[in-house]
């Protein structure tokens, strides 16, 4: 297939984009390198030593002897470029990560709010009106988030993937239908993937587009079999309080020997997927893509289930590495049940990497490889969800007492 990769130079999009490529794929980069200058604007870079994409991609093709192209472009601002690189490549499918991806950073202060909203929503739009435009027949697969259906409000009731049955009163009796599951978004990120997917129910509706959501949980870990082949390939790992993720936030802490920060009670059930299974997913939606005329498919992309505290407990046994529960900086309950369907990717052939010692041991060999890159002024988390909230209490000036142990 030739495939574009929006937003490929990023955390879940470099590896993606190699993942297809060594499967064989004519594979694209479109990316405007806004995540590096994001870098720039926090003052703190990824824990790995990240080269340049055209390092990148030349490290590919010498390692492997296969080619990726890469492609400068705004998704959000120029329309124009997009159109045209749609018609001139055409490509089968387009993958779409190319959106800002932090909760805390869009929650960060009002600049980053409105270049959330303004990057995500115009991109996505821009990309649909692209295809219907261009008149070609572009499978998109889109990275979602399993935030669209927010965290606490439905209880234990399983999450089914995207639509939900509900039972509608007339005066002549209940009517059957589905719809999409509710949106319940916790923060702006979270919102424009909500309006996401409103605009693919209508694209896909109105002009036929052919339209695959995931609804991604917590990415952890760091490498897949292809950024591992070489250090010039090597994935992004963000332990920063704006874009780390929490387990890879605690696996550097442990390296470290700096609290492992749990912000509120640490009774938050987040749904996580290892990197490995994210591009699996990715290249199984691809293969699966939905008829023209269908609704848009919709897979919820976990693997598994953890409480927030759970998995600082997990990682401080293994490492001796203290707890520090700090005060919440988000707007949501302090403690929630998730029970989240997945059956469609199972179905698919999706064997699931689980949160093992190993695989956390591995992760760990990152986090203490590249310690000394770290910056632990940068740990705690800054951005507050309203104005007035307690922030978290200064940790920067703690000696770390507890060295690690594996």
């Amino acid at each position: 297939m030739n495939i574009l990769v929006l937003g490929g130079d990023g955390f879940c999009g470099w590896p993606t984009a190699l993942h297809l490529s060594a499967a064989g794929h004519d594979v694209t980069i479109v990316d405007n390198l806004s995540r590096r200058r994001i870098d720039d604007e926090l003052g703190v870079e990824s824990l790995t030593p990240i080269r340049s994409i055209d390092e990148r991609i030349a490290a590919w093709h010498e390692v492997t002897g296969c080619s990726i192209g890469y492609v400068n472009l705004d998704l959000a601002r120029d329309y124009d470029g997009l159109l045209a690189l749609l018609v001139e490549s055409r490509p089968d499918a387009v993958v779409h990560f190319a959106e800002q991806r932090a909760a805390p950073y869009s929650m960060r202060d009002s600049r980053a709010k409105r270049y959330t909203v303004d990057n995500n929503v115009s991109g996505t739009h821009n990309l649909l009106c692209g295809i219907v435009e261009s008149g070609l027949d572009i499978a998109i697969v889109h990275l979602g988030t399993m935030g669209v259906y927010g965290y606490g409000w439905s209880g234990s009731a399983p999450i089914p993937e995207g639509y939900l049955s509900v039972q509608v009163a007339t005066p002549t009796g209940d009517v059957e239908r589905e719809i999409l599951h509710p949106a319940n978004p916790g923060s702006i990120y979270h919102m424009t993937k909500t309006l996401d997917q409103l605009m693919f129910a209508f694209y896909a509706k109105n002009d036929g587009l052919r339209i695959t959501d995931l609804h991604q949980g917590i990415v952890w870990g760091t490498q897949t079999p292809q950024t591992a082949l070489d250090e010039r390939l090597i994935n992004r790992f963000d332990y920063d309080g704006d874009y780390g993720t929490v387990l890879n936030r605690f696996i550097m802490q442990a390296a470290l020997g700096h609290p492992l920060t749990v912000h509120g009670t640490g009774g938050q059930t987040r749904a996580f997927i290892h990197i490995r299974d994210t591009v699996r997913c990715v290249e199984i939606a691809l293969a699966h893509p939905p008829e023209r005329g269908d609704r848009p498919a919709v897979f919820n992309q976990v693997t598994e289930t953890y409480r927030v505290g759970e998995l600082a407990e997990l990682v401080s046994r293994l490492t001796g590495t203290k707890i520090a529960y700090l005060p919440n900086p988000r707007k949501e309950a302090s403690v929630n049940e998730l029970s989240v369907t997945n059956d469609r990717f199972l179905a698919l052939g999706l064997e699931p990497t689980t949160l093992s010692q190993g695989l956390v041991e591995e992760t760990l060999e990152i986090g203490q490889k590249y310690a000394s890159r770290a910056d632990v002024t940068k740990i705690i988390a800054r951005s507050v969800w309203t104005a007035g909230m307690e922030t978290s209490p200064d940790l920067m000036e703690q000696t770390p007492t507890t060295s690690v142990v594996v």
